[in-house]
């Protein structure tokens, strides 16, 4: 079967327990967030999160607020460039792959037994070597896209406490997840702070727009997808 490698293996780390480390760090110590505070690996306990005093519920799409800043379109087109040379290298083993199996299969009737035990070893080296190859990329792309988006995170996270507490807001939740995978079944537009966020966010960072950028356009945050690569050979029924 003729496999083809997918458009991108970029994804993107998010969660909410990094945005409530930001938050509840921020909101305890009452200015910037310490160094180790997105790294944190415990989640904290729903006592230290501070509330505010308002009585309104917001909300914030935290992914898209990361990404949609200056400076986070600006890093993450920076880390897709960097990572094109590699997606490139595993396209090519890729199509390797492809052609080796295309060959096995166009010729496995006309092969002895060595010369086609032969081949089908070839592409089984190939394929868990292509596999490994693709599973480090991935790693290394989520390793370095979540260094990203805890760094702009960290600095974000006074930002959403300020507006929030100037704005009568009680509690920002994030809506980054969907119900089920978050427990918020639905919202309005009408509190959510995102957008506000991340002018506000622009302005202090003094990162200017991308060139390339339309106006109005929001950025869509990267998925993970994984290559799809060739299925391993196996010799017809004799």
């Amino acid at each position: 079967m003729t496999s083809k490698f997918l458009r991108s293996i970029l994804a993107i780390a998010v969660s909410s327990t990094i945005f409530g480390l930001a938050i509840s760090a921020f909101a305890q110590t009452g200015g910037a967030a310490p160094a180790g505070a997105a790294t944190s690996p415990a989640a904290p306990a729903a006592s230290t999160i501070t509330t505010g005093t308002g009585t309104k519920l917001g909300t914030i799409n935290i992914e898209q607020a990361v990404i949609g800043t200056n400076e986070g379109q600006r890093d993450f087109e920076a880390l897709r460039k960097k990572l094109e040379p590699k997606q490139n290298e595993l396209k090519q083993q890729n199509d390797e792959l492809d052609a080796l199996q295309k060959q096995f299969q166009t010729q496995v009737d006309k092969l002895n037994d060595d010369a086609r035990a032969t081949l089908q070893k070839q592409i089984e080296t190939k394929k868990k070597s292509f596999d490994r190859a693709v599973q480090d990329a991935q790693e290394d792309a989520q390793n370095q896209q979540k260094e990203i988006f805890q760094r702009i995170l960290q600095k974000m996270a006074p930002v959403i406490v300020k507006h929030a507490q100037d704005s009568g807001f009680g509690m920002i939740v994030d809506t980054s997840n969907p119900w089920p995978q978050s427990p918020i079944l639905w919202y309005g537009e009408g509190g959510d702070i995102t957008k506000a966020v991340v002018d506000i966010y622009n302005v202090q960072s003094g990162v200017p727009a991308p060139a390339a950028a339309g106006a109005g356009a929001k950025p869509a945050a990267p998925k993970p997808v994984a290559p799809k690569p060739a299925a391993p050979a196996s010799a017809p029924p004799k």
